[in-house]
């Protein structure tokens, strides 16, 4: 499967990484604070949720890497695009409690 440069793996695998890793850290912290090992106290409502999504969002940085290294320029552009709309959505959703 990632053997071929195709812009659809990368806005596929652009848009799949993102939403798994928020899913797996959201719980993951869920987890924590009700082990007591986190707090959300001293924080804004939507911090966890804020700083959840843009890690996520970053972790297409190892994708992307891994795309470079095998010179997978489509793959690439189709990852990029995929994460400039997620950052869009994140600034649009939040941009007013930052601001």
């Amino acid at each position: 499967m990632l053997k071929r440069d195709n812009i659809f793996i990368g806005l596929g695998l652009g848009i799949l990484i993102p939403l798994i890793s928020f899913l797996l850290l959201f719980f993951l912290f869920g987890q924590l604070e009700t082990a007591g090992m986190a707090s959300g106290r001293g924080f804004s409502p939507s911090f966890r949720q804020r700083t959840l999504a843009i890690v996520a969002i970053c972790i297409n940085i190892i994708p992307f890497n891994f795309f470079q290294k095998r010179r997978f320029t489509q793959s690439m552009r189709g990852l990029s695009i995929a994460t400039v709309i997620y950052a869009v959505i994140w600034v649009v959703y939040f941009g007013k409690q930052i601001l």
